[in-house]
């Protein structure tokens, strides 16, 4: 039996499943987070939002995970220095605290071990990690900061990444009309919206996007079915363990909050959801959604917007005499 035969009929015995479990949903409502270390969060808020980690003084993870726009940045692939165009489309860090693995590739276990990729990247922040602890090091309110949460005056990269991803743990969206609905509350939805639930459940694509986060819980091939066609060079799983059989191999997205993280897929090249529902009931799927169908599931997935992160701007620190000087983008 194909890889894809198999696929699709473990999706269809999974929405079975759910659906023969009633109240039991593949889906369960988000858990606010709960801040264990106020003070650890607020320097990795900080850190998260200084343009000073990237070689132009210009560029933070801010730029790629706006927290105003679901934590993206609405791109196709990202922009970073020197406006090199990045290779894959930005994920949302939004909810990132559920995924199985960081990237699309699964490159980095976690969070803070993401957290370091961008700053050394030369094509997207083009910093070192030398010179990032360089510059926080010749701040001295950072250096207070650094030590009232680590108990010590001296900044590394490890302390860094574990701050950002402290403050990026925090960065969930409880409370949708979904997980209202999922609570009790089953006038939270329209007729439309749960007979888009209805569909994303019996047609399998909670085979791949369930939990919490809807998704972030698994590998998938992009292309179960059919082959899906892309310009793209990313490889996925492939550049991680070599193997073959991991071609097109990727994580699979959140679906929380997917209305306001367009352009979808990993090489962005979804515009609308109408246009990513299409294409993932072709190529994931092997069916064809009528236009009513397709309209019912995005309704439905845009009951998944949960509340937005909230929070003061960070003030960030001035440089001094002894901080490194940013390098502009050479034209």
């Amino acid at each position: 039996m194909s890889y894809s035969r198999i696929w699709l009929l473990s999706a269809l015995m999974v929405a079975a499943s759910a659906a023969q479990a009633g109240s039991k949903e593949p889906i369960q409502p988000i858990v606010a987070a709960k801040v264990k270390s106020p003070a650890m969060v607020e320097l990795g808020k900080k850190l998260f939002f200084d343009p000073r980690l990237s070689k132009s003084g210009f560029i933070s993870c801010n730029s790629c995970h706006n927290l105003s726009m679901g934590g993206t940045d609405n791109l196709k692939t990202s922009i970073g220095h020197n406006w090199n165009q990045g290779p894959i489309n930005a994920p949302t860090v939004l909810n990132s605290s559920m995924n199985l693995a960081q990237f699309w590739d699964g490159r980095a276990a976690d969070l803070k071990a993401q957290a370091g990729g961008p700053i050394a990247n030369p094509g997207e922040m083009a910093s070192t990690h030398v010179i990032a602890v360089e510059v926080l090091q010749s701040i001295p309110a950072y250096v207070a900061e650094f030590k009232q949460v680590f108990g010590s005056n001296t900044v590394d990269i490890d302390k860094v990444t574990t701050a950002i991803a402290a403050f990026e743990t925090t960065l969930v969206t409880p409370d949708s009309r979904f997980d209202k609905w999922l609570k009790g509350n089953k006038k939270a939805l329209t007729a439309d919206e749960t007979a888009g639930y209805k569909l994303f459940k019996d047609s399998g694509c909670v085979a791949c996007h369930n939990g919490p986060a809807v998704g972030g819980n698994s590998y998938q091939k992009m292309g179960a079915v059919s082959a899906y066609q892309t310009a793209s060079g990313a490889t996925g799983r492939l550049g991680v363990t070599g193997k073959e059989e991991d071609r097109l191999l990727f994580k699979v997205p959140t679906l929380r909050n997917i209305e306001l993280t367009y352009p979808y897929f990993h090489d962005g090249e979804a515009a609308t959801l109408t246009q990513a529902v299409e294409t993932m009931g072709r190529v994931q799927l092997g069916k064809k959604f009528t236009d009513a169908e397709n309209a019912q599931i995005v309704a439905f997935l845009k009951t998944l917007t949960g509340k937005q992160p909230s929070f003061a701007l960070p003030i960030l620190p001035p440089s001094n005499d002894k901080t490194p000087r940013s390098q502009p983008f050479s034209k």
